[in-house]
This record gives C-alpha cells, structure tokens and sequence, in this order.
C-alpha cells in the first residue's frame, strides 16, 4: 500500500516538474520570481497605437517651393522674350569671275551671280506693349524679312525701327498692341555675386532659361563695340541668345545678352550683356527720333602706358593721353593740344579710355563742358563746346 502510494507521488512530482519545464521554456513571464532573477529576458509594455478616423484628418499642406527656386522671376519674364528669325539675299559669285583677265575680254561675267538668301536666329525682348522690341543689331543687321515668335507662339512680322551699331543694340516694331512688356530693373542694385537669368532661344530650340551670377561690372577692351560697359555672367549664353534678357531674381531686365567668349563656339561660362542702363537710353532715342545722338569732342584718346607716362614725365597714371585732335573739331578750337591728359570731364572723372568715351557720348550736343586737364604736369581747365558725334557708315 504505501508503495503504490509512493508510486502515486513520483508520478505527480514527475508530471508537476515536466509542468514546470514547459511553462518556463515557453511563458518565462508568468514566472515572477525566474523573470526577476534572469538577466537574458526584457518585458517590455507597448502602448498600442489609438485608431484614427481618416475622414477627419486634415489633407496635407503643399510642399513648400525649395529657396533657390527662381520660377516665379521666370515666369514673369518669359512671355516678354520672343524668338527673332532673319532672313537676307546674299548675292553669291564664283571667285573665277573675278579674274582681271577674265572682266577684261568679257565684261559681261562681271554681272554674273547667283542669289540665295541666309536666315539666322536669334531673341528680343517685348520693351513696350505698343510693340517695341529690343535685340542685337548684328541680330538683324541687312535682314530683308524679319518673323517673331512669342512665348504664346504667336508669329508676328517686325520692321527695323532703328539701330546703333556703336552699342550693338536694335529696336523692332511690330503692328500689335497689348503685348507682355518686360519690366526693366536698375543698375544701381545690381552687384557681383548676384544670381541672374539669361532667356533666349539657343541654337532655335525656344524660350529657355539658364541660371549663373553676375561674375564682373563694367568690363571693357573687348573690341567688340565702340561703347563698352558690359555685365559679364556665367549664366550660359549660346548662339541664338543674342538679343535675349538678362533678368534678377525678381524677373526684372538688367541687360541684353550680347556676346560670348568661346573656343569652341558654345558657352564656356564667360558671356557679356549690354547694361539695361544703355540700353534704355538707346531705346527712348531711338523711339523719339529714330536714331541715337552722342555728343563728340573730336579727340584721338590714348591709354597712358608706363612707358607714355615716362616719355611724358607724366607723374600719375590715371587719365587719357590725347594722341591726336580732329582738325578743327570741338576739342581743337577749345585749345585742346595733343599730348595733354584728360583727368575728367565735368565732375565725372576719366581714368581710362573706355569711360572717357562714355562720358562724351553722354554729353548733349551744343552744351558747353569743362575738360580737366593736365598740361606739362600742370592742371588746367577747358571749356568745350559738344558737337554731334558723326554717325558711323
């Protein structure tokens, strides 16, 4: 009897233990005393994620607009950007015509050619609602047929209101009105370093919009026009932008994209636009009267070199050299004598020769003007009556 009673025993302890084992194994949680003592187990409590009614969550807010974005100045000012085509007959002739022998015994191959005409492309900017436009005059130098294109793809035809080829600058009338005029912004804001945008219509391919800064102000000695105060930009400018706007990031003109300087006859990141500050003042010349008055003095200038200031015993190296004096021109009947310095004009000073320029053209003809001057190492004022500045053939 107490056998069987043992028996009963170990078996239950047996199955108590076997118990035991599994629920530690499998549930070590509802052991208190094993979870407490063990160190390889966490009971971590997980607040559950309270539910959410869609219907009553607020739609999402708009992506902001990154902050070098410049979409708002691109699209104030794309629409006053037009495409320009030109087209001209160029008469074409065989070199062996041109042979003395040749026009001598038979004079009639002088008259000989054939004609073709050459398009090209280029851009101007809308400057007027009453349908000025502004561009390049190399842009439509010679051209017999001009066509515009606006941003809304219209097609319009223009005629040459007027030109000046001394600044590089053309003004287009079209028979329209209401037309998206660009607004013009100031030179006087405009600093280097500040970001700019260069539209135009590269290689023909429409309105595009590049980005740069402005890299230098008032360059010059590029031989590419008689007056020059170029705004140079890494914006990229490619053939076809000619005669396109230079805008701030407010979408407002601060030049004429003009020229660029290349090896490879695509952009290397050095372009040239002709300040809006030169070009407004062509602009308003050219509506009024058709053509651009500047005043004249009659000087040939000439930059002091070292070795000019050593010859001269010249004593300082700002101003222009007079190399010579139209005969009985304004500076001339003024008493203006070859070798003297022009240190200013008025109150403006001329350090170099492109400003001195600058500053004549400014001068209104028939006024009457003061030339600082410095003669024999002497300073001495002259005053010089402006003439008209001859036009260019």
């Amino acid at each position: 009897m107490i056998r069987k009673l043992w028996l009963l025993f170990a078996q239950a302890c047996t199955l108590c233990v076997a118990a035991l084992f599994v629920v530690v194994t499998l549930r070590p949680d509802l052991v208190p005393r094993l979870a407490a003592k063990g160190n390889n187990v966490v009971v971590v409590r997980e607040a559950s994620a309270p539910a959410v009614d869609a219907a009553s969550m607020p739609d999402p807010a708009p992506a902001p607009r990154p902050a070098a974005s410049y979409a708002d100045a691109a699209k104030k000012a794309m629409p006053s950007v037009v495409n320009v085509y030109t087209s001209k007959a160029v008469r074409v002739r065989n070199p062996l015509l041109d042979d003395p022998v040749l026009q001598h015994y038979f004079p009639e191959l002088a008259q000989r050619g054939e004609t073709r005409r050459t398009t090209s492309l280029g851009s101007g900017v809308i400057v007027a609602s009453e349908g000025y436009v502004l561009t390049n005059q190399h842009v439509v130098d010679g051209a017999d047929d001009i066509e515009l294109v606006l941003a809304d793809g219209r097609e319009m035809r223009a005629t040459i209101k007027g030109s000046d080829p001394e600044s590089d600058l053309a003004v287009l009338k079209v028979e329209a009105k209401d037309l998206p005029a660009i607004t013009f912004g100031s030179m006087d804001t405009l600093q280097v370093g500040d970001v700019v945008l260069a539209i135009g219509n590269p290689f023909g391919f429409g309105n595009t919009v590049t980005a740069g800064i402005v890299s230098a102000l008032g360059r010059s000695h590029l031989g590419v026009n008689r007056f020059e105060d170029f705004i140079q930009t890494d914006a990229p400018i490619n053939p076809g932008n000619s005669g396109g706007a230079l805008v701030d990031t407010a979408g407002n003109l601060v030049g004429i994209n003009s020229t660029i300087y290349s090896q490879s006859g695509g952009s290397m990141g050095i372009g040239f636009a002709i300040p809006v500050s030169l070009a407004r003042d062509v602009l308003s010349q050219i509506i009024a009267t058709g053509e651009v008055t500047r005043g004249w003095l009659g000087v040939e200038p000439q930059a002091i070199t070292p070795d000019a200031a050593k010859a001269l015993a010249l004593t300082r190296s700002d101003g222009v050299l007079v190399r010579g004096l139209q005969r009985d021109g304004p500076a001339d009947r003024a008493g203006v004598k070859p070798s003297d310095v022009i240190l200013a004009i008025g109150d403006k000073p001329t350090p170099d020769v492109p400003r001195l320029l600058a500053r004549i053209a400014e001068l209104k003809p028939g006024t009457v003007t003061r030339l600082n001057i410095l003669r024999q190492g002497q300073p001495l004022a002259v005053n010089v009556t402006v003439a008209k500045r001859p036009r260019v053939q």
